[in-house]
């Protein structure tokens, strides 16, 4: 009977010699390949319990089927005793939300893999942290759990990251652990129902560390900033976070705070702290501190914000004196906005005509005419409105954009007098008198300017009249006093505004090229009252005016407001007079309907 098969080939009996040994062939491998098998299990076995890596074998259900030594010695146990044990409970997974989930769904296999780190329990009470994965056992149901123990890993990273957010000099929190306890501080007061709602900030810097650091040696300076560490940290209590933020500046954070009277009250308290004096080396040293202060709401501030307005504060009490506390000021620190922005739009705003001249008349005490007219400055801004020159020419001279606003001031100021005598020509011309600053005779060639618009418009040299203070001229020497003596012997009038609020020093104005003082308001508004005139204020204006005249000046009067006032200048024998009672400073096209109108007073 032959043997048959399933059509794969011949049988045995009808294969040839070759065919015989290459089916034995087949069987000695396929015997090979199952003991490979069986000893491919026991090797597996032998590893699994010999790994020193803890794992485990998890059924669907998440149930450890096989946990090798190392699992249970981390664990704490018998491998035995483990078996059936959830391993949510060994691990405490359940406790967070978002790690159930993620294992659940590796044991369902809707996930490749999940890890997480664990602060786990052992049996003999003590505590470790682990890193536990879980992944699907591949070739059938269930998982493989290892669990690895990261105690040491973690130590490790605390103590870098504790030298990465602590000063290496005074061991106080740096400004990378500050900002993190400050972003977490408004993150938790914005949600916690119970807080304040507040928070405050002493932002400190010492004065005259530099110089001591300078003479003394970094070896001294360090040893001071660790000495200040330990005081503010000692007199601002447990409660505060103190930290240094870099150089000789440190913070110190007031978490729930109950309002600015807490605040100041630390900040007095460091103040205090730091008056007594330190002994470092047998060297006896003081120091003080400049102290911001700010406190305010949780509500829209930002870690940032509070810092700027820190900064702002520190620099106000630098500048109220030092060795004190500022607290921060909305308006103060509105009005120091106002004037950056002033400030980087000055430069800008001259090359796109934002400026314009109103005139202010000068008239004659004695006939009521108008003699002349102060050209005043103002800045039409986008955003602020009408600026007078109070608000911006202060900016300008400290960032030098005066002389180009000055150039631009004096040769419309020319231009317009000289199209007023064209408009009247049978008037007698008027003077136009131009403020110039300071830094305009230093910063610029201003004899050169005067000159070239002078030409350049055709007004008569003796038509303009440049006001300086009286501070800029008292005192000249060098270029300014040879800029004003060219000047003068130009045909140019030249004249001190607001007199009497500086040296006044008369007997020097004889050695100055000037031919014209203008009288401060101050002492006009002590004539104000009519009824009940102070002799003492009149005496000293006659006086002033008497010894002008004799050095050959003419005198005006500013800030003219009654009728009054003119009149008791006018006995005096004040020659012009300037303000209200006449005129506010007006367009150009109003000066000319009092060319030929005289104002009487």
């Amino acid at each position: 009977m032959r043997a048959t098969t399933d059509g794969a080939g011949p049988t045995d009996t009808e294969a040839p010699g070759g065919t015989r040994q290459a089916i034995a062939e087949r069987d000695g491998r396929l015997a090979r390949a199952g003991g490979h098998r069986r000893f491919g299990q026991v090797d597996y076995r032998s590893a699994f319990a010999s790994a020193p890596a803890a794992l485990a074998l998890l059924d669907p259900e998440g149930s450890v089927v096989h946990a090798n030594p190392a699992f249970a010695a981390l664990i704490g146990g018998e491998p035995a005793a483990l078996r059936a044990r959830p391993a949510a409970d060994l691990l405490d997974l359940a406790s967070d939300r978002h790690a159930w989930h993620a294992y659940r769904e590796v044991l369902r296999g809707r996930r490749s893999r999940f890890r997480c780190t664990r602060r786990l329990k052992h049996s003999d009470g003590s505590v470790l942290w682990a890193e536990v994965a879980v992944a699907p056992l591949k070739g059938g149901p269930g998982a493989v759990l290892s669990v690895t123990d990261v105690g040491e890993r973690r130590e490790l990273r605390a103590r870098l990251r504790h030298l990465q957010m602590h000063d290496a000099v005074t061991r106080l929190p740096n400004r990378a652990l500050f900002f993190e306890r400050l972003t977490a501080a408004l993150e938790s007061s914005a949600y916690d129902h119970g807080s304040t709602g507040r928070i405050g900030l002493c932002y400190l810097d010492l004065d005259g560390f530099k110089a001591i650091n300078d003479t003394l040696g970094h070896r001294i300076g360090d040893r001071l900033l660790v000495a200040v560490a330990e005081r503010l940290t000692e007199c601002t209590g447990d409660g505060h976070l103190v930290a240094r933020l870099g150089g000789d500046e440190f913070a110190v954070l007031v978490e729930e705070s109950t309002g600015t009277e807490q605040v100041t009250e630390v900040a007095r308290t460091v103040l205090d702290a730091l008056q007594r004096p330190f002994d470092l080396d047998g060297q006896r040293l003081s120091v003080s501190a400049s102290i911001g202060v700010v406190e305010r709401a949780v509500a829209g501030t930002t870690a940032t914000g509070l810092m700027q307005a820190a900064d702002t504060t520190l620099y106000w009490a630098k500048e109220d004196g030092k060795a004190r506390w500022t607290l921060f000021d909305p308006e103060r620190n509105a009005h120091r906005v106002t004037r950056q922005a002033l400030s980087s739009t000055l430069r800008p705003a001259v090359e796109r005509g934002e400026f314009a001249l109103e005139y202010q008349p000068l008239v004659g005490l004695a006939d009521g005419v108008t003699r002349g007219v102060e050209a005043l400055v103002r800045w039409n801004h986008p955003e602020f409105g009408t600026l007078t020159p109070n608000r911006f020419v202060g900016i300008a001279e400290e960032d030098g954009s005066i002389v180009q606003l000055g150039r631009w001031v004096l040769r419309t100021a020319c231009r317009q007098a000289r199209q007023w005598q064209r408009d009247h020509p049978h008037a007698p011309p008027l003077f136009v008198s131009v403020n110039v600053a300071v830094r305009q005779v230093w910063d610029s060639d201003l004899v050169a300017d005067v000159a070239e618009i002078l030409a350049e418009t055709g007004l008569a040299p003796r038509l303009l009249q440049l006001e300086l203070t009286e501070s800029a001229v008292m005192g000249s020497a060098g270029r300014p006093l040879q800029a004003l003596q060219a000047l003068s012997d130009m045909g140019v009038q030249i004249a001190i505004d607001d007199f009497g609020t500086g040296y006044s020093n008369l007997a020097y104005l004889s050695r100055l090229p000037v031919s014209v003082l203008k009288l401060d308001g101050s002492f006009v508004r002590g004539f104000q009252d009519e009824a009940h005139p102070n002799p003492a204020d009149e005496t000293i204006v006659e006086a002033m005016v008497q010894l002008a005249h004799r050095l050959g000046l003419t005198v005006t009067a500013e800030c003219v407001e009654t009728s009054g006032q003119a009149a008791r200048l006018r006995r005096i024998g004040c020659d012009t007079g300037q303000g209200w009672l006449y005129s506010r400073a007006v367009p150009p096209d109003r000066i000319g309907e009092l060319i030929d109108a005289p104002l009487s007073a």
